[in-house]
């Protein structure tokens, strides 16, 4: 059955074509209501319990939601098109723009992965006494309350909850499971007259918490604080801030559902190889430390991961990539919204891509009290911002927009965004991504409306794959005539230029190039290098003895990049008895030249010929030589039945 779109022009303040939506997505839409929140309700009433419905209203979904229960049907999907498409100056012709986003609408989200998180409710305070003392009456009841405090007080007893001090020593964990080392940690002593009595202080004191009210008004306890999920802050000097972290904290007892944002593979991570350093950018970025060098590979705690996506953007292989939603999702309403904005009539579509909280009431707030939106403009939401990095920015080039801008949020990842639009401007073409860092609506709306962008692709492309491979895709669709384009220091893809006259060939970045990048021929000695597979991860470069390997970051769009050529190669050297092909030849001979006569071993002439000859010649020349060091003694002689009767005196 076709789902029906409910489009509403409420109260004729924007220009609905129907006829246009229904052609461009395959939806039959209802006749165009004036208020379907109000005075039409009956009529979306009947719409809903006729069959499948998408309502073209974001701000009164709660009533609609409301209203489905009340007739008993199921719950309807979404879409705004008045605050991103209809309230705009340039409304009238944004029909393009509400067909695109009403096909994006249509798109399946996958399920979002989560685990539970249990949190009982046993909070720990910390800050100095009036502060901290006056938020554990206020939880007392709601929560299990312990207030550190840093100097033993003359604190109240026999308020219904505990009192320490000490000093904090390590603090680890999340919501529902933290875990704390107390050093000079000393207990009240409930017993006594007068004044309270502290036990005597014991250093490496281990305790465990859900939830840590830190009133200190000192440094954060973690990095990215306002990341870390159970960790509430405020100034002890602002009340209002204190009593919104305390009502904060009595709404954290129960289970709850912690998305699980990114998925990793660690058999691709190119991390470390032999302890031995190589790609470190997830952990280098990573604003809450959730991330850790766990040996050849890393590993990401869930619980402490707050999914900005900034490691996915920056993993070079693939091995972290992020799960909600999977970057395929992505791509597809990339391809989405810029095929059905052509299909509609739209020739150069622009993409802005903003976060779920700031974005969308920057562009309410723009749409409702000023110019709105440019009808070129198609805004796009995500969950994860910094996640959207150069491949992503490239995939929507390559779909058909003609520029990509990102929206920033007061805390959203910059120094990831910047290194991203730089790459992608690097391959795609300058001037095509930009980064609008404003909070003022108006202001964002100038900005959009001033812009200049370029032509949109000749030919679009659909992005599928992985992110390396949409990025070459894109790559090759942007820059039709281009065959090597050179790309910023730290990029992920390039090419490895080896020293001819320091390399021995000793093959070592072979053995752990993480990506296999990096060959060899088994019959000659030769080592090869496919480009395509190249991460720039420097492990190569690290592990050369004789540091004769250097990184060159650039893009090969030809097909050369997916073959592999020959760096360095040298003559075998032949076995002097068996003529057999082992080693190389300039090697061989240059520790001949430096062992000869001038070690002990290697004195004599039968001991130099040996490290020209291959293992099984060397092996046999050592057997048989006169200091034959795997000889043992004589063998003793055989003994016979003669032996023994010849010893006998009656024999």
């Amino acid at each position: 059955m076709t789902r029906t779109l409910i489009v509403c022009d409420c109260l004729g303040s924007q220009v609905i074509d129907a006829k246009s939506l229904e052609t461009a997505t395959g939806m039959t839409c209802s006749k165009v209501m004036t208020e379907a929140c109000g005075a039409q309700v009956d009529q979306v009433a009947k719409l809903m319990q006729a069959g499948d419905i998408m309502i073209a209203c974001q701000q009164q979904a709660l009533f609609f939601r409301e209203l489905a229960e009340e007739v008993d049907v199921a719950l309807p999907a979404f879409v705004d098109l008045r605050d991103r498409a209809g309230w705009s100056d340039e409304g009238a012709s944004a029909a393009p723009k509400m067909a695109a986003l009403a096909a994006e609408a249509l798109l399946p989200m996958p399920v979002e992965k989560t685990v539970d998180v249990i949190s009982n409710g046993a909070c720990l305070i910390l800050g100095a006494p009036d502060v901290a003392l006056n938020a554990a009456e206020r939880l007392n009841g709601t929560l299990a309350v312990t207030v550190l405090l840093e100097e033993p007080q003359d604190v109240p007893l026999g308020g219904g909850f505990d009192i320490v001090c000490g000093r904090l020593g390590q603090v680890r964990g999340t919501l529902g499971q933290f875990s704390l080392r107390i050093d000079g940690f000393r207990q009240v002593i409930a017993g006594g007259r007068g004044h309270a009595k502290w036990s005597a202080a014991q250093d490496g004191a281990l305790s465990e918490c859900d939830i840590i009210l830190d009133l200190s008004g000192k440094t954060p306890l973690f990095a990215a604080p306002q990341k870390r999920d159970g960790y509430l802050r405020a100034d002890p000097g602002s009340q209002p801030a204190v009593a919104k972290a305390v009502f904060d904290a009595a709404q954290l007892v129960g289970t709850f559902e912690k998305p699980l944002y990114v998925r990793l593979e660690p058999s691709l991570c190119a991390h470390s190889r032999a302890e031995k350093p190589a790609c470190s950018k997830c952990l280098d970025i990573c604003p809450t430390g959730a991330i850790t060098s766990a040996g050849e590979h890393v590993a990401i705690d869930p619980m402490v991961c707050a999914g900005c996506g900034a490691c996915s953007a920056l993993c070079p292989s693939g091995a972290i990539s992020y799960d909600a939603p999977p970057v395929a999702s992505l791509f597809a309403r990339l391809n989405t919204l810029a095929a059905t904005y052509r299909k509609a009539g739209g020739t150069a579509p622009q993409l802005l891509v903003h976060d779920a909280d700031f974005g969308d009431e920057m562009i309410s707030l723009a749409a409702r009290h000023g110019r709105g939106l440019p009808a070129d403009v198609i805004p796009m939401s995500v969950s994860a911002l910094a996640g959207f990095g150069h491949a992503e920015m490239l995939a929507a080039l390559a779909s058909g927009f003609s520029r990509v801008d990102l929206l920033l949020a007061p805390t959203t990842e910059r120094d990831v965004l910047e290194r991203e639009a730089l790459l992608a401007e690097a391959i795609g073409g300058a001037g095509k991504v930009g980064l609008i860092d404003l909070n003022d609506p108006d202001a964002l709306s100038e900005h959009l409306y001033g812009a200049e962008a370029p032509a949109p692709v000749r030919s679009p492309v659909l992005p599928l794959g992985t992110r390396r491979q949409v990025t070459r895709l894109a790559a090759k669709a942007l820059q039709p005539d281009a065959e090597t384009l050179p790309l910023p220091a730290g990029a992920p893809y390039g090419a490895v230029l080896v020293d001819t006259e320091a390399c021995t060939l000793c093959l070592s970045c072979v053995s752990l190039c993480p990506s296999g990048a990096l060959g060899d021929n088994p019959d000659n000695p030769q080592l090869r290098f496919q480009e395509d597979a190249c991460l720039q991860c420097g492990l190569c470069a690290n592990i050369c003895p004789e540091k004769a390997i250097t990184l060159e970051p650039q893009l090969n769009l030809t097909d050369d990049a997916f073959t592999q050529k020959v760096l360095h190669e040298e003559e075998p050297f032949a076995c002097i008895e068996c003529g057999v092909l082992f080693g190389v030849k300039s090697t061989v001979e240059r520790i001949t030249e430096k062992l000869a006569n001038n070690h002990a071993m290697f004195s004599r002439p039968e001991t130099i010929r040996m490290i020209q000859m291959c293992d099984n010649c060397r092996i046999q020349a050592q057997f048989h030589s006169e200091n034959n060091p795997f000889a043992g003694k004589e063998r003793p002689k055989v003994r016979t039945t003669d032996d023994y009767l010849s010893k006998r005196k009656d024999h």
